[in-house]
């Protein structure tokens, strides 16, 4: 959950460190803090509790001295509050040697009760402070920072990134991960680490992962890597596909404003590359895969929250293309729910940052008993996709707003190309039909961008909800996970009640719930895709409205069998029923926004809530 970066070269350090901390805050925004070797050989530290601004206030109040190497923090708390005390850095017993750390050390107590019985005392109640002692412990034993930290990093379990330096030796960062992430960015004559290639893209744009029970030595010379014993380890350098500047808001309100516009561009540039000049999917990544996709006799897909939804929409389109059973399963139930899987099971895991702890686990499990693996990821370098048989990475660029939007949409483009390349591979759907199917796919950025015109309409609705304290959604059939999604958002981005239903589920209970002015958000189906859906949703529709609910209809263009029971209807362009999904889900995206900014809430940083989740 937390966001780490080190750097060591001819920089000011804390220049560096603070600008990928204001990157990587996304990760957590509980404290914040930094540790400098200054030019006069000591170890300087600042932490403070709060958003990353309440640390940099306290640095330009009183400056830390000057250095060009250092580690930096920003923190979603685990164990122990958001306090100062519990900030990191944390410190060996002398004070000369200062640890960061992303994860949760599971045998912290008992080496914690260790050091005590040996005397050492702590000043926070984080697992964090129980590595930073045993590191200096060992450091006094050693007189060597890598032998040191190899030593401690083998004492510890749980899902960890760790960062050290030591004043004595002041042109060295050294880093350890496990089952969490770490990159290292390489520069000339300086060299970076970070949770995220965001911590340093803004200096170079070349880097490589750092791969699970490995370490990694920077200096301004060179990047060394190891396994936990100590052997080399070879690492191929990737080249990151975006810069800086799209990591910043561009004088959008905030990120999450930004990002929704850009969500043509989110879906554009995930299918691009991937349509061959006759109209069919060609994905590049999966050739000479053919075999193990033809072999496979069903899919389960595994993700959290938004992903999860982006699942559940792609499993009607997969299971129509391919005509392959598909379950959508939730990571965190996945391999505790002693799954039926075997080498004919591809396992499909959907993760924006590819290190969502829960999908990693869900991951191994599928893998050690002989399934098939495929990521969908946002992130090169991530841990996912190296774990996986194959990936196709989605193109929506960096998202820095916690609540996801445009990496959903690309989500859903990735799987839809992944289903239309299983069902070319597999012979299930006929060449004419892909084409139609493809060129569907590409003519979605262009209706979004349509939807998007509509912002000021929805905004307004949501201001005059600005006081709602409770909103339901409905849907049927790819409407339903929508619905879904559209009550997460509520949720995440304005700490309201919100809960998404399949519509044929209302006389079976949340009926109940229906009480005058009940603000209901409905996906209504195209009457072009089912006649049926479409006129058992409108049903559906009368009976709420007839027990006081206000009806906003999320509805397609010309559609106006719902005019005479809706309060409000936000129309979305034609679309074929399977590619309504990546239509409907806009309106709820910015009703959610909007209503978080009416009630004067945080749209990119809601309270709780870390962009990326590392731990289980």
């Amino acid at each position: 959950m937390c966001g780490i970066v080190g750097y060591v070269g001819g920089r000011a350090s804390i220049d560096v460190l603070m600008n990928g901390l204001k990157r990587l805050e996304y990760r957590g925004y509980d404290s914040a803090g930094v540790a400098v070797i200054a030019e006069d050989g000591t170890l300087s530290t600042r932490k403070r509790a709060g958003k990353l601004a309440v640390l940099s206030e306290d640095i330009a109040e009183q400056p830390l001295p000057d250095s060009t190497t250092g580690i930096g923090h920003t923190r979603w708390a685990t164990h122990g509050g958001p306090t100062d005390e519990n900030a990191h850095p944390h410190l060996s017993a002398d004070g000369k040697l200062a640890v960061i750390h992303n994860g949760i050390i599971e045998n912290f107590a008992a080496i914690r009760d260790e050091l005590a019985g040996e005397g050492y005392t702590f000043a926070s109640e984080t697992d964090t402070e129980a590595a930073a002692i045993l590191l200096g412990r060992e450091y006094e034993r050693t007189g060597d920072l890598r032998e040191a930290f190899k030593a401690v990093v083998g004492r510890l379990d749980g899902a960890f990134t760790l960062l050290a330096v030591h004043q004595d030796e002041p042109d060295l960062v050294v880093g350890a991960r496990q089952n969490s992430p770490l990159v290292v960015g390489l520069g000339q004559d300086e060299n970076f680490l970070g949770s995220d290639v965001a911590a340093f893209v803004e200096y170079t744009r070349f880097a490589l992962a750092v791969g699970e029970g490995e370490m990694v030595a920077i200096t301004p010379e060179g990047v060394e890597v190891t396994d936990f014993a100590g052997n080399p380890v070879q690492s191929t350098p990737f080249e990151v596909q975006w810069d800086a500047s799209a990591a910043e808001k561009g004088g959008w309100s905030s990120f999450m404003a930004k990002e929704i516009s850009e969500e043509p561009d989110a879906v554009a540039n995930t299918v691009r590359g991937r349509v061959a000049d006759d109209g069919t999917v060609r994905i590049p990544e999966l050739e000479g895969l053919d075999d193990l996709f033809r072999d496979i006799s069903r899919v389960i897909i595994v993700a959290c929250g938004t992903a999860a939804y982006s699942g559940m929409v792609s499993k009607y389109a997969i299971e129509s293309w391919t005509r392959l059973p598909v379950e959508v399963a939730l990571s965190h139930e996945f391999r505790y729910s002693d799954p039926v899987v075997d080498a004919s099971t591809l396992v499909v895991s959907i993760s924006q940052s590819g290190e969502t702890m829960d999908t990693l686990m869900a991951v191994k499990y599928a893998a050690e008993r002989g399934a098939k693996t495929l990521s969908i990821c946002n992130t090169q370098g991530a841990t996912i996709p190296r774990e996986s048989d194959a990936v196709v990475y989605t193109h929506a660029g960096p998202e820095v707003a916690v609540a996801s939007t445009k990496a959903f949409v690309a989500q859903i483009t990735a799987l839809y190309l992944f289903g239309l390349h299983l069902a070319s591979v597999r012979g299930s759907l006929s060449t004419e039909k892909i084409i139609e199917e493809t060129a569907e796919l590409q003519a979605v950025p262009e209706k979004i961008a349509e939807v998007l015109t509509q912002h000021d309409e929805i905004a307004q609705l949501a201001h005059w909800m600005s006081d709602t304290r409770s909103v339901l959604f409905l849907g049927r059939h790819v409407g339903y996970p929508i619905a879904l999604e559209g009550a997460l958002k509520l949720k995440e981005l304005a700490y309201i009640h919100a809960e998404g239903f399949a519509a044929g589920e209302l006389k079976h209970g949340p009926i109940a719930l229906i009480e005058p002015g009940q603000p209901v958000f409905v996906m209504v189906p195209s009457p072009r895709g089912s006649q049926t859906m479409h006129a058992k949703i409108v049903s559906n529709i009368q009976e709420i409205r007839a027990r006081g609910a206000r009806v906003i209809a999320i509805a397609e263009e010309g559609d106006v069998a719902v005019l005479p029971y809706a309060d409000s209807v936000i129309r979305v362009p034609l679309a074929s029923p399977l590619f309504e999904p990546l239509l409907t889900v806009i309106p709820t995206q910015i009703f959610a926004m909007e209503l978080s900014e009416a009630k004067g809430l945080d749209v990119d940083q809601p309270r709780n809530l870390a962009k990326s989740v590392t731990v289980e």
